[in-house]
Order: C-alpha cells, then structure tokens, then sequence
C-alpha cells in the first residue's frame, strides 16, 4: 500500500525536510506532492521542483491520500477544525507535532478517521531519522504505509503511543543532546591543541562510526568500550573522571527533565 497523492499542512523547516525526502527516494513524483504555507515565496524551492503548493488548507487536503500535519502545536487544533469538512474517512491524517496525543486527534477529526502520530528528528533532512510512529485506530495495511514512507527517510517504527513523550525526547530532543556532546569533545580537541574544524571533523565523524557500529553489530556500548579500555590506558582514564564529574548522571537527569517539560506543550491544546 502506496500513497498516490500526498499532502503535507505546513510548510516549515520540518514540512519542506519531509517533501525534499520522499522527492529524493523517488517515492512520490513531485507533482503528486502538495505542501500549504501562508507565505508561498518560501516553497519556492519546491515549487520549481514540480510540488504544487498552496495557501489554501482546505482545498490541499483534497485528493490526497496522506495528509501529514507539520504545523506547531498551538495551531493543529485550530488547523484540524478547517480541513475537517473537507475530509474523506478513507483518507489518513499523521501528525508530526510534539506532545498533541491521538486523543487529541480525533476528539476533532472524529473517530473514523484513520489518525497517526509520527515522531521524527532533525536528521530527516538528510534522510537519516529516527521516526516513532503510534495509532489506535490504523489498520494493518495503513501501519505498514506510514512505517514505509518514513523509512524512506531514515529508520521509523511503530512503538505505543504511551512511550511517544519519551520517544519525542530520546529521538528529537536526543539530536541536540549528541550535538552538545560533539562540540564538548570539539572544544576538549582545541584544547589539547587540534584548530576548531578539525576537531569537529574528529569529534563528529567518531560519533558516526560509534553509532554505526551499534546499529550493524547490535552490541551493547558496553562491549564496544571494553575494547577501547585497556588497563592503565587513556581511555579509561578519561571515561571514569568523566564519571566523577556526573557525566552519565546530567544525561540521565536531562532526558527526564525534557520528558517532564513535554506536558507543557500538551496544555497547550487544550487551552
């Protein structure tokens, strides 16, 4: 199962990431594309690839068999309530917006409505996301649509929706976690004496290759850090002052802080 025509509401940073992939994978031609945005001067990137774009909601959602709801989460309620006429229950709505649940959702579309929340990152730009995506209501061969399309740009899985706070933080907010990281470790490498673009080429490059050997090994990090640790050596030595200073203690502490601020962004549609 295949979208034919799909149509992103929104048009941002995060919209547009998700157009330019599924043009680049050649999973939709770009004229079976429609993107909305108030302001269509800033989809002129797409536009000259061939995606229509419009400033009209109501009319985009028309046709299209995935409508992918990019909007922030003060206006998906408002947003949802304009498209509703229009709305065929054949048709399938995903969200992307952090912390409105699937509840949410149909509380507007009204439960017939085949309803999906996907939780991207940053790294969809360059197809390299990691997506969760949760329903209550999808049918088998619609899971299977939804994991497919953004599989197209990086890994997705379906997880439940209860663990999609948590997913918000390890997936997205986790990107600015590691990129905090690397530059740490950029600014460590100036230090002991690298210039600042090539620390960062360093610094950047090694987490790649650490994350890639988790994911094609599966090992756990642990295995991976035993063979970097020999006794006396450097690494070790470095590894547990990290440790002392709370190194693994802040993390641990950050992510459940983020996780806590997400129902912040809940209240906000019910406001």
């Amino acid at each position: 199962m295949k979208p034919e025509k799909i149509t992103i509401i929104g048009g941002g940073n995060l919209g547009q990431a998700i157009a330019e992939g599924l043009i680049a994978s050649n999973y939709i031609a770009a004229e079976n594309l429609t993107v909305t945005r108030r302001n269509l001067k800033l989809l002129k990137k797409l536009s000259d690839k061939g995606v229509k774009v419009s400033s009209d909601n109501k009319s985009a959602v028309e046709g299209a068999d995935l409508i992918v709801l990019a909007i922030k989460p003060f206006q998906i309620k408002s947003i949802m309530e304009e498209i509703k006429p229009n709305l065929l229950p054949s048709q399938i709505v995903t969200s992307v917006v952090t912390g409105v649940s699937l509840n949410d959702m149909s509380s507007v579309l009204g439960d017939e409505q085949p309803v999906f929340r996907s939780m991207p990152n940053t790294a969809i730009a360059i197809r390299e996301s990691m997506t969760c995506i949760a329903t209550v209501n999808g049918t088998a061969d619609q899971k299977e649509m939804i994991v497919d399309l953004f599989s197209q740009l990086g890994e997705a899985i379906i997880i439940d929706e209860s663990l999609m706070a948590a997913a918000t933080v390890l997936g997205a907010c986790g990107i600015a976690y590691a990129m905090r990281f690397i530059r740490a470790a950029s600014q460590g490498g100036i230090e002991i004496g690298f210039g600042a673009e090539v620390s960062q080429l360093i610094a950047a490059q090694t987490v790649k290759g650490a994350a890639s050997l988790l994911m094609e090994t599966g090992n756990h990090p642990e295995h991976e850090i035993d063979k970097v640790t020999t006794p006396k050596g450097c690494t070790i030595a470095g590894l547990n002052e990290m440790e002392h200073q709370g190194f693994s203690s802040s993390l641990i502490k950050g992510v459940k802080t983020s996780f806590k601020a997400i129902d912040v962004i809940k209240d906000d549609f019910k406001k």
